[in-house]
């Protein structure tokens, strides 16, 4: 296993990190979400830790709060030597405060995860929605509030607009706030907008990126053959529930078709190779997740998979998104020579 500092902090986490949403059981239609029970989960802890993962995710909102519950379980005496981020702000309950980043609901909720967990502290407190109805600096003075109770360690958030996530590091920075030092975002090979302006934007702030969903809800699981998309049941398994993530069939077809071609040459799995391509990115560390042992083996097997030049090349050209304004302006007004003045 590899490790990483988690952005400008002194936070040691593994590359690779174990999430928690597959744990719990769900009914109907989210049931393909969250299978694993305590002892399924028991061993895929131990087997992560085993394999030198640090690193573990979850949410208040997983499983109604089962994933917390299994995750602290399965943790429990190894508590010290594991670093447990947790997210806080989709919908935990029916009455209508029961969800957002408000004060009230941040402080309840935090008091909730730990008590689910089994722990003293949060190591990674995330915010895992915009809230568009609570003021940032509520939010923001909740999380200072545990910050400096001791509850908390380091903050970030989830699935944020990049101008949001700088305006909070300025208010941070103006009040003397414990900064944001960790983003999770969704990131794949066929889910790259986050290169304009998400992930420059954390590269500069010192903010560590971990990923969620790296294999796209299991489209790029090898699972699914490159000419056989328009024969995916959008309302059946596990990428029917996670289908509200958008890709370009056009461009997923050879996409499918490369990794299964150079996970062939590498003796490896088209998993392992979408992974292995994330994990050459600049992030920190990204997120796997299992409902058994040998998933867990395949996912964790990325770790040590380097992906030749030519391969990475190649996975970056069938995927690259178009550029958005400025993304496409900003390079044709690039003074030439300015850049020759300085050697770029």
């Amino acid at each position: 296993m590899k490790y990483a500092r988690l952005g400008n902090t002194g936070l040691i986490v593994s590359r690779l990190a174990l999430g928690s949403m597959t744990f719990g059981q769900l009914q109907g239609k989210l049931a393909p979400m969250a299978k694993v029970d305590q002892p399924t989960a028991d061993r895929l802890v131990a087997s992560s830790i085993d394999a030198g993962v640090n690193f573990f995710n979850s949410a208040d909102a997983y499983a109604r709060g089962q994933a917390e519950e299994i995750l602290g379980r399965a943790i429990g005496a190894r508590r010290r030597d594991v670093v447990i981020a947790t997210k806080v702000g989709n919908r935990t309950g029916p009455a209508v405060t029961d969800r957002g980043l408000s004060r009230r609901h941040i402080l309840l909720e935090a008091e909730e995860s730990l008590r689910r967990l089994g722990t003293d502290w949060i190591d990674v407190y995330l915010f895992h929605i915009f809230d568009q109805h609570t003021p940032l600096e509520e939010t923001l003075e909740a999380a200072e509030q545990l910050v400096r109770s001791g509850k908390v360690r380091y903050v970030g958030y989830s699935n944020w607009p990049a101008w949001m996530s700088a305006k909070a590091v300025g208010i941070q920075n103006a009040r003397g706030y414990e900064p944001f030092r960790a983003a999770e975002i969704y990131y794949s090979l066929v889910g790259r907008e986050v290169e304009h302006e998400i992930l420059p934007f954390a590269e500069d702030a010192g903010i560590g990126v971990t990923v969620w969903s790296p294999l796209a809800g299991g489209l790029l699981s090898g699972r699914y053959d490159a000419d056989k998309l328009d024969e995916i049941d959008p309302d059946a398994g596990r990428l029917g529930v996670f289908n509200f993530m958008p890709y370009d069939r056009a461009k997923a077809g050879p996409i499918l078709a490369a990794l299964r071609r150079i996970a062939e040459a590498a003796s490896a799995t088209p998993a392992q190779v979408a992974l292995a391509w994330l994990l050459a990115r600049p992030v920190t560390s990204v997120i796997v997740g299992a409902n058994s042992e040998a998933q867990l083996r395949d996912n964790l097997g990325a770790a040590d998979l380097e992906l030749p030049a030519e391969a990475i090349a190649e996975l970056d050209s069938l995927s690259t998104p178009p550029h958005s304004f400025p993304g496409w302006f900003t390079p044709i007004t690039r003074d030439p020579a300015v850049a020759e003045a300085i050697g770029e």
